[in-house]
């Protein structure tokens, strides 16, 4: 059983930065490949970053590449994710997943706006 659980998200102006975290528990986390994803009003689901059990590969959407940074810390069990310059198209809430698997947090909302 693994329990994700995300913060950070928050109101913010275009241009600024947010960093999400997402802390997971169990012993699972450490050996999987984990992710961040997105859901708009009224959209779908969907990927913005993924990471791998080590760290040493990422993966990002097109829509944030250069933008956006997923990393991660094994010894404390949470993902992150810093998100700088970002823009109104960026609002929506924000999920963690462990890639593969029906694990995912409740989401923390993100919203950028004057």
């Amino acid at each position: 059983q693994v329990q994700l659980v995300e913060s950070g998200g928050g109101l913010v102006r275009p241009g600024g930065s947010l960093r999400l975290s997402c802390a997971a528990s169990g012993n699972l986390f450490k050996f999987s490949a984990m992710g961040w994803y997105r859901q708009a009003p009224e959209k779908q689901r969907d990927l913005v970053a993924t990471i791998s059990s080590g760290g040493g590969t990422t993966n990002y959407a097109d829509s944030v590449k250069g933008r956006f940074t997923i990393s991660r810390d094994n010894a404390k069990n949470t993902v992150y994710l810093q998100m700088n310059s970002l823009k109104p198209e960026d609002t929506a809430v924000y999920y963690c997943n462990v890639v593969g698997t029906g694990y995912w947090g409740q989401g923390t909302l993100v919203t950028v706006s004057e």
